[in-house]
C-alpha cells in the first residue's frame, strides 16, 4: 500500500484528535461534510467521509506517531 501523507485539523471534544474537520493534501484543503464511519485498528483510528469536493475518503490516524495519511480516494456520489 502506498503511504500519502495528509495534514489534518481536528475536533477534540472528551479526547484529542476526537474527529477530522478538514484535511490537506499538498496544498489544497478539503473540508469534511460527513463522517460516514469510524473505526478502530489495532494501532490506528480510521475515518470514512465525505470532503467538500464531492468525493469519498477513508484516513486513518496513526496514534502512536501522530501521523495521518489517506487510505483510499474515490469519486462516488453521496446516497
Amino acid at each position: 500500500m502506498v503511504k500519502v501523507s495528509i495534514t489534518v485539523q481536528t475536533y477534540s471534544g472528551y479526547k484529542a484528535d476526537q474527529r477530522p474537520i478538514s484535511f490537506t493534501l499538498v496544498t489544497r484543503r478539503f473540508e469534511v461534510s460527513e463522517i460516514l464511519d469510524q473505526w478502530q485498528g489495532v494501532d490506528h483510528t480510521y475515518f470514512k467521509l465525505f470532503a467538500d469536493d464531492g468525493n469519498f475518503y477513508i484516513i486513518r490516524h496513526d496514534k502512536e506517531a501522530d501521523e495521518w495519511e489517506m487510505v483510499m480516494m474515490d469519486a462516488l456520489e453521496k446516497p
